[in-house]
C-alpha cells in the first residue's frame, strides 16, 4: 500500500519542490531581515547576532558553542539569552532545530512556513534539508489514515554523507 500511495502523492507533488534558498550566510540572514520585515517581527540586534552565527557554521551548532561566540563580543552574554534569541528564530521559522543532535541550523527557506526532513552526517555532522514536500506530505496521509492528527514533524536521517563517504 505505501508505494502506491508514494507513487500518487509523487504525481500531486510534482513541480512542488523547494528550489529557493539561501545560499550564502550573508544571503540568508538579508532574506531573514526581509521575512521578518514583512511580517512585522522585530529582529533585534542580538537575534541578528545569534542568527549570523548559525547561518555562518554551516552545519548544525549547538547552543552553548553559540554562547561560546556570543561572549567572544559580549563578555556577559548568559544561556537565557542565547535560548530566547534561538526560540524567536524558531518560532519564526527562520533555524530549525536538530533534535537527535540537539543542534540548530539555518533554514533553507526562511520566508515560508514548513516541514522538512534533514539528513545527518555522523562523520562530519553536517545536515541537508531535504527540500521535497511529498516526504512531508506523506507522514501526513499515513496519519489521516490512523486518524492521527499530527501538530510537528521531526524527521531526521543518520548516514555518512557524499563527501565523508570512501566508496
Amino acid at each position: 500500500m505505501i508505494p502506491v500511495e508514494v507513487n500518487r502523492l509523487s504525481k500531486q507533488a510534482a513541480g512542488k519542490f523547494h528550489t529557493h534558498h539561501e545560499e550564502t550566510a550573508e544571503g540568508f540572514v538579508e532574506a531573514v531581515s526581509h521575512a521578518s520585515e514583512e511580517r512585522g517581527l522585530r529582529l533585534t540586534p542580538l537575534r541578528k547576532e545569534v542568527l549570523e552565527l548559525v547561518a555562518a557554521a554551516g552545519k548544525p551548532v549547538k547552543a552553548y558553542d553559540l554562547l561560546d561566540q556570543l561572549r567572544e563580543h559580549h563578555g556577559n552574554a548568559a544561556p537565557p539569552t542565547v535560548y530566547r534569541a534561538l526560540d524567536f528564530l524558531l518560532e519564526q521559522g527562520f533555524i530549525h532545530k536538530l533534535e537527535s543532535v540537539n543542534a540548530f541550523v539555518s533554514c533553507h527557506h526562511p520566508a515560508e512556513a514548513h516541514q522538512v526532513p534533514f539528513l545527518i552526517c555522523d562523520v562530519c555532522s553536517s545536515a541537508q534539508e531535504v527540500c521535497d514536500e511529498r516526504v512531508a506530505a506523506l507522514i501526513e496521509s499515513q496519519a489521516e489514515s490512523f486518524g492521527f492528527r499530527p501538530q510537528a514533524q521531526t524527521l531526521e536521517v543518520h548516514g555518512v554523507c557524499r563527501n565523508c563517504r570512501k566508496d
